[in-house]
């Protein structure tokens, strides 16, 4: 979870490979893999660089438990995730430090692919709302456990 000065959130609008999504819940908070032997919190802040170029962080809260979802039946047998039913996440706040021209989705690092067209800060109660409804719990707890950053 980005947090700018203000306490808003950071999310990002999914690519639909077209440079944008028409699906009424294509935003989320940054997230991604674990490299083997990867620490979690290095890992977190590598995905959010890879994903949004953002780097001037500094990390202010992690939830206590692992987090989990499982994808419903129609996602597992359309989608490359066949192999996957679900996922288990570690959540960290960061507060952005940096200027927001720092923030680039278009473009990101290192030659990786994008996976947001747009950005936005919200607030932090409306990502429930924003999210696809399996992660919706999810992203209840990830609120619940930074709200006290939010505030």
């Amino acid at each position: 979870m980005v947090l700018n000065e203000a306490g808003k959130v950071w999310v990002g609008k999914r690519d639909d490979g077209k440079g944008a999504s028409e699906y009424e819940f294509a935003w989320q908070m940054p997230q991604g893999g674990i490299d083997t032997s990867e620490d979690p919190k290095v890992a977190a802040l590598r995905e959010l660089y890879e994903e949004t170029s953002i780097h001037s962080v500094s990390v202010v809260g992690e939830t206590a438990d692992w987090l989990t979802y499982d994808y419903p039946a129609e996602v597992i047998a359309v989608s490359r995730r066949k192999k996957y039913r679900g996922q288990a996440q570690k959540w960290y706040a960061v507060r952005f430090t940096g200027p927001v021209d720092e923030i680039n989705v278009l473009s990101p690092p290192d030659g990786h692919k994008p996976e947001f067209c747009e950005w936005k800060w919200v607030d932090a109660q409306t990502l429930p709302g924003l999210i696809v409804p399996f992660k919706r719990g999810v992203y209840e707890v990830v609120v619940s456990a930074f709200s006290h950053l939010t505030a």
